[in-house]
């Protein structure tokens, strides 16, 4: 099992933005490649990480798994329009994916 998690910084004054727009992919983007087969959470820096953090999680079983994911939201035209509306709001060059193995 893994957890998927993708960071960015929002700028200044703008991460209810960068919120309300991550809430705005999960439900009409996310929804179209099964996000609701995933533990998908939303979270924010609070103590000893940057406020202007936003990350998300997904629980994936295998890394197959995660590849299919990418694959079917490359395919999806609004998930590249998403990104673009979405430019205006993130400190550009803080896009991070990491990937971490769960270990039970």
């Amino acid at each position: 099992m893994f957890s998927a998690r993708w960071q960015i910084d929002a700028k200044f004054g703008h991460k209810q933005n960068v919120l309300e727009m991550m809430r705005k992919w999960e439900r009409e983007i996310g929804s179209q490649v099964g996000l609701a087969n995933f533990k998908f959470q939303i979270m924010t820096g609070s103590i000893g990480a940057r406020e202007a953090t936003v990350e998300s999680h997904m629980q994936v079983e295998s890394l197959a798994q995660l590849e299919e994911f990418f694959a079917k939201i490359g395919k999806i035209d609004a998930h590249a329009k998403w990104g673009k509306d979405m430019e205006p709001y993130v400190v550009s060059g803080t896009s991070l994916w990491q990937i971490f193995r769960i270990v039970e």
